[in-house]
C-alpha cells in the first residue's frame, strides 16, 4: 500500500486499519474515535493474527484509544482498561465498528 506523500506500509498488521480506512471512505461514514485496528487480512476476508498483539495493545491504550478491533486469536486475557474485540472476518470488523 502507498499512503499520501510517499509513505509506504508494509506491516501486515495494517491491513484491517486499512481496510476499515477504505471501508469509512465508501460509506461516507467516519470511523468511531478511539478505536485502533490491527490484523492481516487474507483474500477470502479472514482476519489473520499477527504478531505482538500485548504490545500493540499496550501502546493503543498509551495513545488514547480506548477500543482495538483485532483478530479473535491475538485477544489476550489480561488487557485491563481498554476494550478488546475480537474478530475473525473483515464483514464481523466493520459490522462491530460501524454498528450495523
Amino acid at each position: 500500500m502507498s499512503v499520501a506523500g510517499g509513505l509506504e506500509v508494509d506491516e501486515p498488521a495494517a491491513d484491517l486499519g486499512v481496510a476499515a480506512a477504505v471501508a469509512s471512505s465508501v460509506r461516507n461514514r467516519p470511523l468511531p474515535p478511539r478505536t485502533a485496528f490491527f490484523g492481516e487480512v487474507g483474500l477470502g476476508g479472514e482476519v489473520r493474527s499477527t504478531g505482538h498483539a500485548a504490545l500493540r495493545i499496550k501502546e493503543a491504550a498509551q495513545m488514547g484509544f480506548t477500543r482495538v478491533i483485532l483478530p479473535s486469536r491475538s485477544v489476550p486475557s489480561d488487557a485491563a482498561g481498554i476494550e478488546l474485540v475480537g474478530v475473525d472476518t473483515l464483514d464481523k470488523a466493520l459490522e462491530r465498528a460501524f454498528g450495523n
